[in-house]
């Protein structure tokens, strides 16, 4: 029998994309075409017109203007972006992760092809002259691969839970020996997944030119803006889960890294208003009050443990979550037969 704490009998409508995920994905749809623009015309002094844009083997035995090889492969990232648009207006899940997996795939693939044909033709008299590719073509798949890979398991994780309807007050749950259930919530802050798109295109960006030739290298730019953008994305977005296991609650679009408690170590569970300012800013913060993962204000799910600490995380629905886990810890304490 499931029971999954009442969720069962709450709306199931999918929940809509976060506008922060949309937000995230309308940046990465400017940002790629920008880069893909830029890249060329930036070393236009010092790239031949016409340039190699196709090799046979090592050799070049293609060309475009430099006004159409850089004008190309944007066109083609339109065209992506419209079609998987109109896609997820008119299809339902899983949609939404084929998208999220092919945009960053087709992202990596173009704006690394584009960088190879800019490194190849740089300082070159004519496009019969390129350099040969190599490895940098199985360097660029690999990176598409793993990007899509990766889009492709966040969406994932999160595509088609119910939506959460707010419960008022705090329900007295009941959970029975033997009875299977499970209680879910996620939320996310879109400023943060904002900043972590943001960073990320800023990586990206110095990579590009470093890799292609245009600037001296910069990795250390490319590292820094690298781990920001790993940073806002895993202090982005939380899931908090209560089964009979107890409580689990994930950071990122991977629920990783996660912290977990049974029900045998927590004393109580409860619902609390925090706002930023109270717990000391965004995201993953700890002060007085404890740690807080700190994504929206309001009502917070409040964790303490028999040590005296508490956790608490700013998720929809709270109090039934409070409310569950408090039954689970009444029943740890109750006597075995």
């Amino acid at each position: 029998m499931t029971d999954e704490a009442t969720t069962s009998k709450r709306n199931t409508t999918l929940r809509p994309a976060h506008r922060g995920a949309l937000w995230a994905a309308a940046a990465w749809s400017a940002g790629v075409p920008a880069l893909l623009i830029a890249l060329p015309l930036a070393a236009r002094h010092r790239l031949p017109d016409p340039l190699a844009t196709h090799w046979g083997g090592r050799e070049p035995d293609g060309s475009m203007s430099l006004t159409a090889a850089a004008l190309f492969p944007a066109a083609l990232w339109a065209v992506l972006v419209l079609a998987l648009t109109a896609l997820r207006r008119y299809r339902a899940e899983p949609v939404p992760r084929v998208a999220a997996a092919t945009l960053a795939a087709g992202g990596v693939l173009l704006t690394g092809a584009q960088s190879s044909v800019v490194h190849a033709n740089l300082d070159r008299a004519r496009w019969q002259d390129a350099a040969p590719v190599g490895a940098e073509v199985a360097l660029v798949l690999l990176a598409a691969g793993l990007a899509g890979l990766l889009a492709w398991l966040a969406g994932r994780r999160y595509a088609g839970h119910p939506a959460p309807r707010p419960a008022a007050g705090a329900p007295l749950l009941e959970a029975p020996a033997g009875e299977n259930f499970v209680w879910l919530s996620w939320v996310a802050n879109p400023w943060l997944q904002l900043a972590a798109a943001v960073s990320g295109l800023v990586a990206g960006a110095v990579a590009l030119t470093s890799a292609s030739g245009l600037t001296d290298p910069h990795w250390f730019l490319v590292a820094t803006a690298g781990v920001m953008a790993a940073t806002f994305l895993l202090c982005s977005s939380a899931r908090a889960r209560v089964t009979a296991d107890g409580l689990a609650v994930g950071l990122g679009p991977f629920g990783r890294p996660a912290r977990r408690w049974s029900p045998a170590e927590l004393e109580s569970a409860r619902a609390e208003q925090r706002t930023a300012a109270q717990v000391g800013g965004w995201g993953y913060r700890i002060n007085g009050r404890g740690t807080t993962v700190m994504l929206r204000g309001g009502a917070c799910l409040v964790v303490r443990t028999h040590q005296g600490a508490e956790f608490a995380v700013s998720v929809d629905d709270a109090d039934r979550g409070a409310a569950l886990l408090n039954a689970l810890i009444a029943r740890t304490r109750q006597p075995a037969d």
